[in-house]
């Protein structure tokens, strides 16, 4: 850590310079409480407020990484400060979680050197929101025309072995089918909402275990959508959840947020 520095400054997002953006960050508090102000450079500006050095230094901040108490704390600090300048800016440049400079000269010092990428990140999110869209297949979807293979939990309900391995084996075929089958139901989704987005992002299926979440996550995706077409986009999902439940499957929607997954890492934090 250095030690001329007791307080570090806590990134939330880049915005273009604004007097309206400014001022709506002013009732808003950030990580920790903290206040949030503008830290401006020529025609750009990074939402940032004060946050203890000695525990945002990079030791700190590796082991709080792995709080999950800590994480979901900052996490809805993150997202007030970006969901406040967001409603009155036209595009907003999520930072990462976590991002941290030293001070202002640090702040003012990334946008000088990126200034042409962070312009061309905002002109590219003008005017849009990301809406998120899960899938889960709850384990009931199968082929069209396919029975529900007769199940039995051990071997002495069969006539011999050779049946019971018959049996087990037309499970297997039964469940991987039906897999296959909720894995085609779940591109279909994603190529009938692709069409209505600008830009999709898929990210990695969620652990049920810790998304507290039923069945198989089989589509998690983002889409950026632009803001005049979010009604249309949200009727397409609307219609989708209404036919899931008779393909064994549930759709779920979130949204309308800043466009997190479409920020890209136009401003890595500096190492404090």
């Amino acid at each position: 850590m250095n030690p001329t520095h007791t307080r570090y400054l806590y990134a939330y997002a880049v915005v273009r310079a604004s007097d309206a953006v400014a001022g709506a960050l002013e009732t808003v508090t950030g990580v920790a409480d903290g206040p949030v102000r503008a830290v401006r450079h020529r025609d750009l500006m990074v939402l940032a407020g004060p946050v203890p050095a000695t525990d945002h230094d990079e030791q700190r901040l590796a082991e709080h990484l792995e709080d999950l108490d800590w994480l979901e704390r900052t996490a809805r600090a993150h997202q007030r400060v970006i969901g406040a300048a967001a409603a009155v800016a036209p595009s907003v440049l999520p930072l990462r979680l976590a991002t941290v400079f030293h001070d202002e000269e640090g702040v003012r010092t990334m946008l000088g050197a990126r200034h042409e990428q962070l312009l061309a990140a905002l002109d590219r999110l003008d005017g849009r929101t990301e809406w998120g869209v899960k899938v889960h297949a709850l384990g009931t979807a199968r082929p069209p025309g396919a029975a529900a293979a007769p199940r039995e939990d051990t071997p002495r309900a069969a006539a011999s072995g050779r049946d019971y391995l018959r049996r087990r084996a037309a499970e297997r075929h039964a469940a991987q089918e039906g897999a296959r089958r909720e894995d085609e139901i779940a591109r279909g989704i994603h190529t009938t909402l692709a069409a209505l987005a600008q830009e999709t992002r898929l990210h990695p299926p969620q652990n049920p275990r810790l998304s507290g979440q039923a069945g198989r996550n089989v589509l998690n995706a983002a889409y950026l959508v632009r803001r005049e077409d979010g009604p249309r986009f949200t009727s397409a999902v609307a219609r989708l959840a209404e036919r899931a439940p008779c393909d064994g499957m549930r759709v779920d929607l979130t949204g309308p947020w800043a466009p997190y997954s479409f920020a890209g890492t136009h401003a890595s934090p500096e190492s404090p």
